[in-house]
């Protein structure tokens, strides 16, 4: 750990033979100050002339670091020599001069509490120099230049630094120097590290401990897919080929994980990420789409992680890694959220099955950095999984226990939480970049899990270390590196399996209690997904439903979509808002796009002429399979206006479009609206309602001038009637008075002078009462007359006899014979 030095102090007498020279020159600089009264601290006056001993001084804005970046061995033996590796830099504007490092002897700290108390501390003083310096073994720096480093290698014997009995220590290096103005000694600078001490090997009690290896990434695959059989995935960008390659961060992961004793955690869908850029890919850019080619290094991760992962433990998260907390406080109310989690759970194992050929534990669920309350253990395991790993300043220990339980506590219900240590788990989160912070990562999980093990030796626990879900590739090397020197020199230290801390006796000191709601990190809650993004998810996933009905082959929309949908919830997207809600719209935007692709053609107005008439409808399908279960219904405006016929069943194949046709009754002419709407199997509309504008016209001209020409005709045969009965009457008074019938009153006038009977003659007219009834001339045809008619050898009595036209024309039938009037029924399509 390195330190800024706030106040400096005098140094005790320098012991190196090679200092001894310029030991003189050093006290009569100092003795001439304290005799001239000069001020040695600022803000104080003179010191008196009795101070004859080293005292506090303050430098001239000097702020010197001095960072120890290896300490080998990590845990010595009696006979060791110790190597503290390390660099002083210099940031003040002056420079030190005739600089020296030198190692402190150790420090003991009796619990966990003071190993971090020592690591915090932000200075010293004379007074608070922790150890006494080993100046035999100290290493002469020279002149080291304002903004300029300078690197040490330290060598002592573990006996120089006067270990007592087994424990954790903290070892400190001090920078010695002088400046221009200051020709004395200060200390202005001092690094501290810890170093576990155990000699008792094998006697002592282990701990077993247990480190998960989490692979988890961010969302990478969309839902668009291509219309091609093997439908090709859409990736947001090419951020996951740079993961997977040699010297990526999931790369690092496989080959640092390969060699320790871990548990792996792994998020199914960056495997089926993985496998997707098997194949054929794409990538969204902002220019359009481009092919992927990363083909050859997602079959090399995957066959890598196959190998590294055959024989280990493997947890497999729910699909997509959903946020357990921002669902149990904002999606929990939001009908189907919760579905959601289970299908994740179940299409866990499987995934991992098929891609890895492993079998994979589900029964764990882990919120983001373990912190629960009762709604987050509700939701945690309402999908199948029974134990949540939690973390230990989220779920505590009594004050009263003056020892680090193992991690299983039960919880009722039969639900245990796994409670991981957060002191060991927060240790790689920091920036790892310099060699000093892996370092004493690497110290401080050593001196923490010895501490561990001394605070109860014979009483054996099992104890979680759950890191960051994403470490870094940095991270992750220091992560490894800690490990592996535990694994190595950590005796007091086993490596077990999750499923063995999982199942371990917990202490019965523990409670079941869960800390409420008011006690989750507001700062957690501040990155949640809003109620709003779960309620978006909802929406999408009705209208997935409402789409897959009507396909005949649903898993090509509903698995990318499903998946999709799942990935929304991913814990991924935390202090990702912009991102993901750009995310959900893309998703939303991309089914509405399809659902669009089956829709109904619009129409133009159209003119409805006639009674009845059809009008077709066209229904056009652009996607790349068949569709069918959907049913067409026409509906107007003007209910009593215009009848339509029943609803009509749509099927249509892939890349067609169909044309039905309904059939119109019309009762008034007028204009009116038609709605042309697609409905599912279950009564749901589908898409958008088509209107069009109808101008129904039911008597046409046609029928108007037949009408007419029907009305002429009764008219028409009334005139003649009329007329000829008028004859008739005529006739008669002149045959009663016994004179010549003449003109146009004879019976011949108007036809032929055999007096045969015209065929048009009206047989239903009645004669005048009192006529006398002439006789009926012989027919010539022989055949049968209309009603009332008999022959000319033998008509029965009271027949009345055919009158003739006097022009000898037969009169228009207006009977069921004529051809003049339409056709009932008659349709007239429309073809708008």
């Amino acid at each position: 750990m390195a330190e800024v030095a706030e106040t400096v102090s005098c140094t005790p007498p320098d012991r190196r033979p090679e200092a001894v020279g310029r030991r003189p020159r050093r006290l009569r600089v100092l003795l001439a100050g304290l005799a001239a009264g000069t001020p040695l601290l600022t803000g104080l006056g003179a010191a008196p002339a009795s101070a004859a001993v080293p005292v506090e001084v303050t430098p001239d804005s000097q702020l010197t670091t001095v960072s120890i970046t290896d300490v080998s061995p990590a845990s010595p033996g009696s006979d060791d020599t110790v190597t503290v590796r390390g660099t002083v830099t210099n940031n003040g504007d002056t420079a030190i001069l005739d600089g020296s490092v030198a190692a402190r002897t150790g420090v003991e700290l009796t619990s966990r509490s003071a190993i971090e108390d020592a690591l915090r501390r932000d200075g010293f003083t004379d007074r608070t120099v922790d150890g006494s310096i080993v100046d035999d073994y100290a290493q002469e720096l020279g002149t080291v230049d304002p903004g300029l480093s300078a690197t040490f290698a330290l060598d002592v014997p573990v006996e120089e630094l006067e270990l007592g009995e087994d424990g954790v220590y903290q070892i400190g290096v001090t920078l010695t120097g002088q400046t221009e103005a200051e020709r004395w000694d200060h200390i202005y600078g001092m690094g501290r590290t810890l170093l576990p001490w155990q000699q008792g090997g094998a006697d002592s009690g282990r701990t077993g401990l247990t480190v998960l290896w989490p692979l988890i990434s961010t969302t990478h695959l969309t839902a668009e897919t291509g219309p091609d059989d093997e439908q090709t995935p859409a990736f947001r960008d090419d951020s996951l080929l740079q993961e997977i390659s040699p010297g990526g961060r999931l790369d690092q992961l496989v080959e640092l994980g390969a060699n320790l004793p871990v548990t792996w955690v792994i998020d199914p869908d960056l495997l089926a990420s993985v496998e997707a850029m098997t194949e054929g890919y794409q990538i969204d850019t902002p220019g359009g789409a481009v092919n992927g080619e990363g083909q050859e290094e997602a079959g090399a991760f995957l066959q890598r992680l196959r190998e590294v992962v055959r024989d280990e433990e493997v947890v497999a998260l729910p699909f997509a890694d959903p946020d357990i907390a921002a669902l149990a406080h904002r999606g929990q109310e939001v009908r189907g959220a919760l579905g959601h989690l289970r299908d994740a759970t179940v299409m866990a194992g499987d995934t991992v099955q098929a891609i890895l050929d492993v079998e994979a534990r589900t029964d764990f669920t882990w919120p983001v950095e373990g912190a629960i309350d009762p709604e987050i253990v509700s939701v945690g395991t309402s999908a199948g999984a029974d134990k949540i790993i939690a973390r230990s300043d989220s779920l505590r220990a009594p004050d009263s226990l003056v020892y680090t339980p193992s991690a299983p506590r039960p919880l009722g219900d039969d639900i245990t939480a796994v409670v991981a240590d957060a002191r060991l788990s927060t240790l790689f989160e920091g920036d790892m970049a310099s060699g000093a912070a892996a370092s004493l990562a690497t110290q401080q999980l050593l001196a923490q899990t010895l501490s561990i093990t001394q605070q109860e030796p014979a009483n054996e626990r099992n104890i979680l270390l759950a890191p960051q879900r994403m470490p870094s590739a940095r991270q992750a090397q220091a992560m490894a590196d800690a490990v592996t020197t535990l694994q190595q020199d950590g005796s007091w230290v086993r490596f077990a399996p999750l499923s063995e801390t999982a199942t371990a006796e917990a202490d019965p000191a523990l409670s079941p209690d869960v800390p409420s709601a008011a006690d989750y990190p507001q700062s957690l809650r501040d990155q949640e997904l809003p109620t709003s993004a779960f309620q978006a998810m909802r929406q999408t996933q009705r209208a997935l439903d409402e789409f897959a009905v009507i396909l005949t082959q649903r898993d090509r929309v509903e698995t990318p979509y499903g998946n999709a949908i799942r990935r929304e919830m991913s814990t991924s997207w935390r202090g990702e808002a912009q991102a993901a809600s750009e995310y959900r719209a893309s998703v939303q935007n991309g089914l509405e796009e399809l659902r669009s692709q089956v829709r109904i053609i619009q129409k133009t107005p159209i003119m409805l002429s006639g009674r009845s008439a059809t009008i077709p409808i066209t229904i056009q399908n652009n996607l790349v399979q068949d569709i069918e279960g959907l049913e067409l219904r026409l509906t107007s405006t003007r209910r009593f206006g215009l009848e339509v016929s029943a609803p009509q069943e749509i099927s249509v194949s892939g890349g067609h479009s169909q044309s039905v046709k309904f059939s119109t009754i019309a009762r008034a002419n007028g204009k009116t609206t038609i709605h042309a709407r697609l409905y599912t199997a279950d009564n749901k509309p589908y898409g958008e309602t088509m209107a069009f504008q109808a101008d129904v016209n039911s008597i046409t001209s046609t029928v108007m001038m037949v009408i007419a020409g029907g009305l002429l005709l009764v008219v028409l045969a009334g005139i003649r009637m009329y007329s000829q009965r008028k004859r008739a009457s005529r006739i008669s008074e002149a045959e009663e008075a016994g004179g010549e019938v003449t003109g146009t009153d004879r019976p011949d006038a108007d036809g032929p002078a055999d007096g045969h009977s015209g065929h048009g003659q009206d047989t239903d007219a009645e004669p005048t009462p009192g006529d006398p009834v002439p006789e009926p001339p012989d027919r010539q045809d022989g055949g049968a007359g209309e009603q009332g008619r008999g022959t000319a050898d033998g008509e029965p009595p009271g027949a009345v006899p055919p009158r003739e036209d006097p022009a000898g024309e037969p009169d228009n039938d207006t009977g069921g014979d004529s051809t003049g009037t339409p056709a009932k029924g008659e349709r007239l399509d429309d073809d708008q």
